[in-house]
């Protein structure tokens, strides 16, 4: 069985080595355009420290990150955030968080009250949810549902109003993605508010359930967050390792350039071998998996589905920027006591957030410096990507001063720019998603395309898209 893996990071590396354990005769390549693995994933040397340039956690509650770290003798490297709380920059101050919301929706109206996040009014607007009866239900299981899917917005503004969306829900699932949280797929980036609506008829209803649920689980306690002591790269690099140590192949800088049907015949385990073009070498293979960004995967899918690559191709991105600075903590006013505090869009700010990553990760901590990773950049908002280095720094010092009392100059600071990279998944996207696997399949059973820009942001989503494109191909193909 020959598959070449398009795409170095996290999704292509979970394929190659899931294809390597399961399949007893495989010959794996990987072929990564760029000079480095990872793909979105980066952890670099910062103020004597490793620290991520982009995501440094993973969900707990989602098997597929921690199953991989056990896989790769990484258990023992695994931690939890030494703060589990965070706040808001709202109505002038930092907030806490509200305790017991579930991706922000309150299941304890006192307790939202009582936060001084929300509004009174928009309190009482957001109880409505609780008294005006269900109404149309978005299910995740397929793209139409019941109503269809819709926008996390448009579901929320309805039940809870605009005060709670903006304030509470927008800032948490548009920060996931650096995008805009009225126009993301409710099944694709909220699957749990349709599981309430459906089963509850009631966000916050649905809510406390899921709650009770985890209780009873004995998993309310339980961690969120994971993160490794030398960073995210870590994953990566144990990844690799493991894939080249049992006889895959990683070849860095060379990018596919082409693939089409083979002749009938020129595969002994495929009935409709690939062909495909590698610089200037041809090689027939048993299966290509295209782990790319969705513009590439278009491109490479054009001359055999010009209509799927399109329909990839109008599947929009954002741009975001991870600024890391190190700052002397006696010129921090507000306590360093949480994990680090979102910015809501209505703020106006260019900060959309701030992760107190020395504070979040005992082992970033130092006696006199602290290390804080601002975020800048939203779908549509290319303020960020306007400024040069030294300007963006400035402007996010500027920031900082207001929402945390940051004053004076960094120790150092890095810039990461990250241009196009957070796919935008509108209404829709899952259904979408599924038709173009189908077109797919129908040019051959061995031709699969996976990644953040199908099924879902987020480290633990590619490792699970990655492992299930591996078992698909190995179980159902061959």
């Amino acid at each position: 069985m020959r598959v070449i893996i398009a795409g170095a990071g996290i999704t292509g590396l979970t394929c190659a080595l899931t294809l390597l354990d399961d399949v007893a005769e495989v010959e794996v390549t990987v072929v990564e355009a760029s000079d480095r693995l990872g793909g979105r994933i980066l952890t670099a040397p910062f103020a004597d420290r490793q620290v991520d340039a982009a995501a440094d956690a993973f969900l707990a509650r989602v098997p597929d990150a921690i199953a991989l770290c056990e896989r790769l003798g990484l258990s023992a490297q695994m931690v939890t955030p030494a703060e589990r709380t965070a706040y808001l920059y709202a109505r002038g101050e930092l907030r806490r968080f509200p305790e017991g919301g579930v991706l922000g929706v309150p299941t304890d109206l006192d307790a939202l009250a009582a936060s001084g996040v929300i509004s009174p009014a928009g309190v009482e607007r957001a109880a409505l949810d609780l008294t005006m009866g269900p109404d149309r239900v978005t299910d995740p299981g397929d793209g139409e549902g019941c109503g269809g899917d819709e926008s996390v917005g448009s579901l929320v503004r309805r039940r809870l109003g605009d005060e709670v969306y903006e304030v509470l829900i927008g800032p948490l699932l548009s920060g996931v993605n650096a995008g805009n949280a009225d126009e993301l797929s409710v099944a694709a980036g909220a699957p749990q508010f349709a599981a309430a609506m459906r089963d509850h008829g009631s966000l916050i209803a649905g809510a406390r359930a899921q709650r009770a649920a985890a209780s009873r689980a004995g998993n309310v306690d339980a961690p969120v967050f994971y993160g490794l002591e030398g960073g995210m790269g870590t994953l990566v690099d144990a990844l690799a390792a493991e894939v080249t140590a049992l006889g895959g192949t990683i070849t860095l800088g060379t990018s596919l350039d082409a693939v089409r049907p083979g002749a009938p015949g020129e595969s002994g385990r495929s009935g409709r071998p690939l062909e495909v073009t590698i610089g200037e070498e041809a090689r027939v293979v048993d299966a290509v998996v295209l782990a790319t960004p969705l513009d590439v995967t278009a491109r490479l899918l054009d001359p055999l589905l010009p209509e799927v690559a399109r329909a990839m191709a109008e599947v929009d991105y954002a741009s975001a920027v991870m600024v890391t600075l190190a700052v002397p903590k006696d010129q921090i006013d507000h306590p360093l006591d949480a994990s680090g505090f979102l910015v809501p869009h209505r703020e106006g700010m260019l900060l959309t957030a701030c992760s107190w990553a020395s504070v979040k990760w005992a082992h970033l901590d130092a006696p006199d410096v602290a290390i804080l990773r601002a975020s800048a950049g939203r779908h549509g908002d290319h303020r960020a990507f306007e400024l040069d280095d030294d300007a963006l720094v400035d402007a996010l010092l500027d920031d900082l001063a207001i929402t945390m009392g940051l004053r004076g100059r960094p120790i150092e600071a890095r810039v990461t720019r990250w241009p196009t990279a957070l796919p935008q998944f509108r209404p829709g996207h899952l259904q979408r998603v599924a038709e173009w696997r189908t077109a797919m399949y129908d040019v051959s059973p061995g031709l699969v395309a996976t990644g953040a820009g199908f099924e879902g942001l987020g480290i633990p989503a590619c490792i699970r898209q990655g492992r299930e494109t591996a078992k698909m191909l190995s179980e159902q193909h061959f």
